[in-house]
């Protein structure tokens, strides 16, 4: 850990731009701090920890309000699902949705859907929408995992928030807000005590217990496809602000792209595609009061998508630039490690990410490592569907 304009930063210092944000949220923040897993974001950097006494940043939570991790542990052994990973992958891809704008082929009823923040104006309108997306996974880094421990046991990973409603929910506060449309803009901050603050508090929150269900129903369903009992789950969002006491004081604490990890408290974070995912927990020690109790929600990006895949149209999906990155090279990656991919462009590719494990050495002051997890199939969205918001 080092100190960066008295900000605690974790990992390499080669991000100028994530750099300058954070140090920007500082200036009206009553706390922040960087993860390794840094990168540059909207407003706020991904791996951004901000806190603020008696207000909320919506630019802080980001578009994907409540995209996080969920895992959960199964008695299926292994070596059954290796032997039959083919079909099983094509199972996944063929009963879930992958992609933006999709609605779930299952209709999925839950009680979130009675909850009285509905009536608030400036989401009354995504309920239906909302209804219809539950259970769908999304594009860019979003995906579907089965995962292998030392233990030779099955996980379920998955990685997605709250999907079309979150991110018009995102939008509308923004907007209401006067939040300028620019990747180094200053973070829109709001009063928590005002009509608008609170709206946002109650519909952030809704979108809270959408994202959960959202995963809830994707692990049951990929655990039913398995014929797998679920045993454990860990389950956290890391795109959230929650009201926590740190050092005696209240304060609302921004993650994006942060994994809550207070002592004891269980977190899943996975890597790439062709790398380790891990079950880690946090403990206590000095660097952990530093990051506000948080810690990395993946690997980092490394390279940005357009330099990874190239230039495309977005109508045609023609290559107009190749990028530094070819499917073959993806593809050769994720074969030594023995990865069963479906869909996933090379905008994914493991070249684009930094290596987990180095990124959580970073944090070794910070979080225990319980469980590592080694990828037999990924299931993510097509190469050529096109979303603005993928992180």
């Amino acid at each position: 850990m080092q100190y960066v304009d008295n900000i605690p930063v974790w990992g390499e210092l080669n991000d100028e731009g994530a750099l300058r944000q954070i140090k920007n949220c500082a200036r009206t923040a009553d706390a922040a701090a960087l993860m390794a897993d840094h990168h540059l974001g909207y407003a706020v950097p991904i791996g951004g920890v901000v806190a603020y006494q008696d207000k909320v940043s919506p630019s802080g939570v980001g578009y994907d309000i409540a995209c996080g991790n969920k895992a959960v542990l199964t008695d299926m052994p292994a070596a059954e699902v290796r032997a039959r990973i083919k079909p099983i992958m094509d199972d996944i891809w063929s009963h879930l949705s992958f992609g933006i704008g999709r609605k779930n082929q299952v209709r999925v009823d839950h009680d979130l859907f009675d909850d009285p923040a509905w009536s608030i104006r400036a989401i009354a309108q995504l309920k239906q929408m909302a209804s219809q997306q539950l259970g769908t996974i999304g594009s860019g880094n979003h995906y579907v995992d089965l995962l292998e421990d030392e233990q030779g046991r099955i996980w379920i990973g998955v990685h997605f928030g709250s999907r079309g409603f979150g991110h018009k929910t995102a939008t509308h506060f923004l907007e209401a807000g006067g939040a300028v449309d620019n990747i180094h803009a200053d973070p829109l901050v709001l009063d928590v005590r005002s009509h608008l603050g609170a709206d946002y508090l109650a519909c952030m929150a809704l979108a809270g217990r959408y994202a959960y269900a959202g995963r809830d129903w994707v692990c049951s369903e990929v655990a039913r496809l398995l014929g797998a009992n679920i045993l454990d789950e860990v389950h956290n969002h890391h795109n959230f602000a929650w009201q926590e006491v740190h050092q005696g004081e209240e304060l609302w604490v921004v993650r994006k792209g942060a994994t809550p990890a207070f002592p004891g408290q269980r977190g899943f974070v996975g890597g790439s595609m062709g790398d380790i995912s891990v079950i880690l927990e946090g403990v206590e020690s000095e660097e952990s009061a530093l990051a506000l109790y948080s810690t990395v929600h993946g690997a980092g990006r490394v390279m940005s998508r357009t330099a990874a895949r190239g230039k495309i149209n977005r109508k045609t999906g023609e290559v107009i630039a190749p990028g530094q990155v070819s499917r073959a090279m993806m593809m050769a990656w994720i074969g030594e490690q023995g990865v069963e991919l479906r869909g996933a462009g090379t905008d994914e590719s493991p070249h684009c990410y930094k290596r987990l494990p180095d990124v959580l050495a970073h944090h070794g002051a910070t979080i225990r490592i319980l469980h590592t997890l080694k990828p037999l199939g990924v299931a993510m969205a097509s190469e050529k569907e096109f979303d603005p918001y993928k992180d």
